[in-house]
């Protein structure tokens, strides 16, 4: 017969082995490293999602709210189309940004305009999975796992700086979920975007 003594060691043993599969179970995954990630983001074949974004500006006292459709086509189409409030496009095709509305259209080079060039670059190329891209013109700093990341592109150029604080991605494995805008005056955006079912 087992002495009162050993069951209690062999209770002890199994109460700490249950304690130690608990704490277990809330283990935080492993580190995502920028390559995976740049990998899972490459090999996503992204297509269609539709987004809903908040503008928070100093001059106004509440959020303005949009929502439509965004698309990107690998490596360099980039489309965004606004259907509420108003119906506007932005479309991104390598160098060129067309933006369409319903009263006329007109196209910008990036390369005329840096700044804007530069906050629409860390977007698509995030997207692209193109991480010598986005070194050129951000720091990358990565949190998280591959079920639940976060990127934060801190802008290097001083131009950009004048206009972007920085931009914050979350997403799942190689989803983009959200992205956020901080501007350099305080103003900022949060879009948050969810994969279209076709796509």
């Amino acid at each position: 017969m087992m002495s009162p003594e050993r069951h209690m060691n062999m209770k002890e043993k199994v109460i700490l082995a249950l304690i130690f599969l608990g704490f277990s179970l809330y283990l935080p995954a492993a580190q995502l490293r920028v390559d995976e990630l740049m990998g899972a983001l490459a090999n996503n074949t992204h297509g269609a999602a539709t987004f809903t974004e908040m503008k928070y500006l100093s001059i106004l006292d509440e959020p303005v709210e949009s929502s439509g459709e965004l698309l990107f086509v690998p490596p360099d189409r980039l489309e965004k189309h606004t259907l509420k409030p108003r119906i506007e496009a932005l479309v991104l095709k390598g160098e060129v940004l067309t933006v369409e509305g319903p009263l006329q259209n007109h196209g910008l080079s990036l390369k005329d305009y840096p700044e804007v060039g530069g906050m629409i670059e860390g977007i698509r190329a995030t997207l692209a999975g193109d991480r010598k891209a986005l070194e050129r013109v951000y720091r990358l700093d990565l949190e998280g796992g591959s079920d639940r990341w976060s990127l934060v592109l801190t802008p290097l150029d001083t131009r950009l700086v004048r206009l972007i604080d920085r931009i914050r991605m979350e997403g799942t494995g190689g989803e983009l979920r959200k992205v956020e805008i901080w501007q350099a005056d305080g103003d900022h955006s949060v879009m948050s975007i969810r994969k279209g079912t076709g796509s």
